[in-house]
């Protein structure tokens, strides 16, 4: 089968489409055969840590929706056939394994390309929003980089979760087509500059949850704008910057919460134990269209690093995918 892998050395990846041995599913695995899969920034990001230091490749992909093909021993939830979506290692494959405890039915009304964009991106915004940021009815949302795949699925599970919410974006045009679809203020800077706007949006008192998907040079911003008892998630760091100062005085005055959002130092057991929650809360939501996932370009498979390029250019709007599968 086909299989796209990935070196990382010195800061940059190189692709590499090979021919690939057909993995078969071990105890609690699906066997799928991949119809389409999403492209994550942080996979490609050396920074990020999901690569090992010794350079070597690695099969690429993380999330897909297709149909499985069989299934490995104690797999009782699923059987061949059915059409299912969730995170996997290595998904830019024509067949790729998937843990049970990851797999999620498809909703029927869904594409195999808007199916594909969910996994990865939303459960890791439901933790943000719902397991860790605890977002009630009501509450004010901060987004900056709110036109990024997390972004743009972040503001979409907010509002259906019936926040409020204000996103930060460079482009006056994104931000247009997203407060279209229900966003409640738009600021267009990619600049530390927005608390002013911010506060005065919430008469003051702050905002109750901020996602920053962006990274170090808005965290001290992002902390002169919550609210008591708010709370940060930190999701990423697209802007390079690793440090940032921590205001103490605000951190204990307002009893404000800090925690970070990632997958790769948890165990298999522990990245599933949101799943069953997602699927309770969630997918009802993606069911019956009151969250509606945006694609921004869908690639044929062929075209990976057409893919991966046109996400590093800043355009997108939503999440790009890979489809067509061979």
């Amino acid at each position: 089968m086909k299989s796209y892998w990935m070196q990382m050395a010195d800061g940059h990846a190189t692709l590499e489409l090979r021919e690939s041995p057909q993995p078969e599913p071990g105890p609690g695995q699906l066997l799928l055969r991949v119809r389409a899969s999403g492209l994550n920034r942080g996979e490609f990001i050396a920074g990020h840590g999901l690569h090992g230091k010794g350079g070597a490749a690695k099969a690429v992909g993380m999330e897909a929706a297709g149909e499985v093909v069989a299934c490995g021993a104690g797999v009782s939830r699923f059987k061949a056939g059915d059409r299912v979506m969730g995170r996997c290692p290595g998904a830019f494959a024509e067949l790729v394994l998937m843990d049970q405890r990851e797999a999620l039915p498809m909703p029927a009304k869904l594409s195999w390309e808007e199916a594909a964009s969910i996994p990865l991106t939303f459960l890791v915004v439901h933790d943000m929003l719902v397991l860790q940021g605890r977002l009630q009815p009501g509450e004010w949302v901060l987004i900056p980089g709110v036109s990024s795949g997390v972004g743009v699925a972040a503001f979409q599970m907010a509002k259906a979760l019936g926040a409020k919410v204000i996103g930060t974006s460079g482009s006056a045009a994104k931000l247009e087509r997203l407060k279209a679809l229900g966003l409640d203020l738009g600021l267009c800077t990619r600049a530390p500059d927005f608390g002013a706007a911010v506060l005065q949006a919430t008469d003051g008192k702050g905002v109750d949850l901020v996602v920053n998907t962006v990274g170090g040079s808005v965290f001290a911003e992002c902390v002169r704008v919550m609210a008591f008892e708010g709370r940060l998630a930190t999701v990423g760091y697209v802007d390079g910057v690793l440090k940032a100062e921590i205001d103490i005085e605000a951190l204990h005055a307002k009893r404000l919460t800090l925690f970070g959002v990632s997958n790769k130092q948890r165990s298999a057991e522990q990245r599933a134990q949101g799943v069953p929650a997602f699927a309770a809360q969630i997918l009802p939501l993606l069911a019956d269209g009151r969250i509606q996932p945006v694609i921004d370009r869908v690639f044929p498979f062929g075209q990976l690093a057409a893919a991966k390029a046109h996400m590093e250019s800043n355009q997108q709007l939503g999440k790009i995918i890979l489809s067509g599968h061979p």
